[in-house]
């Protein structure tokens, strides 16, 4: 196969399974507006300059965590380490926070911003403040100055090829014909998955089904 791809008449030009060798880790982006708190999964945080230092976010407007970084223009982006459980993304990233509280209990850490970050399965994190919004449709990319950042632990960040290979539970497709969800497992059975389809678990669309084999 790799010398049909190398192949200029012969390969498949419009193979965006190309995109997944993009490396990504995983984050969760906190934020804080008045006296709520609230976080979401994301997978694309990167730093874009460094004099100044410049990161960039991108979240989906269908994120609560969305409204509340574009009305505030802060947020902390907690680094997701290998020791993170499935649970930390099912927690924030399969449910929404217009729905459940994500971030409560008394001892909550705040940094100097005032908005919340992990206590637990992060190596570091960085408090930002948005310089500049570019819309993207789906989603915002905040393009943002670095105000604090911590190290936490030197547990290596978790990516999002560690998390498909070890974190993420295998899916029970045994005997089952049908779609399969790449990022929670969830199972569609049927020969034809509709085109407006969302996994009810990781509200994710059909971009991120594939074929069961």
């Amino acid at each position: 196969m790799d010398y049909v791809a190398m192949d200029g008449e012969k390969a498949d030009k419009n193979d965006l399974t190309a995109l997944f060798n993009i490396g990504y880790g995983l984050y969760v982006v906190t934020a804080r507006d008045g006296d709520k708190d609230n976080g979401c999964i994301v997978n694309t945080v990167s730093q874009v300059t460094n004099t100044p230092n410049r990161i960039a976010v991108c979240i989906n407007k269908k994120n609560l965590t969305h409204d509340m970084v574009a009305k505030t223009g802060t947020m902390n982006v907690n680094c997701l380490s290998t020791d993170a459980p499935f649970s930390v993304f099912e927690h924030f990233g399969f449910q929404s926070g217009r729905d459940v509280d994500k971030i409560i209990g008394e001892g909550i850490l705040r940094s100097d911003n005032g908005v919340a970050f992990l206590g637990h399965y992060i190596n570091s994190f960085m408090s930002l403040k948005v310089e500049q919004t570019v819309d993207l449709d789906t989603h915002s990319m905040f393009i943002c100055s670095v105000t604090e950042a911590r190290v936490i632990t030197d547990v290596e960040t978790m990516t999002y090829t560690y998390y498909q290979n070890n974190v993420k539970p295998k899916p029970e497709t045994d005997g089952k014909k049908g779609w399969v969800c790449k990022v929670c497992g969830y199972v569609y059975e049927g020969e034809d998955i509709p085109d407006d389809f969302i996994c009810p678990l990781c509200k994710h669309g059909v971009a991120d089904f594939e074929p069961i084999e």
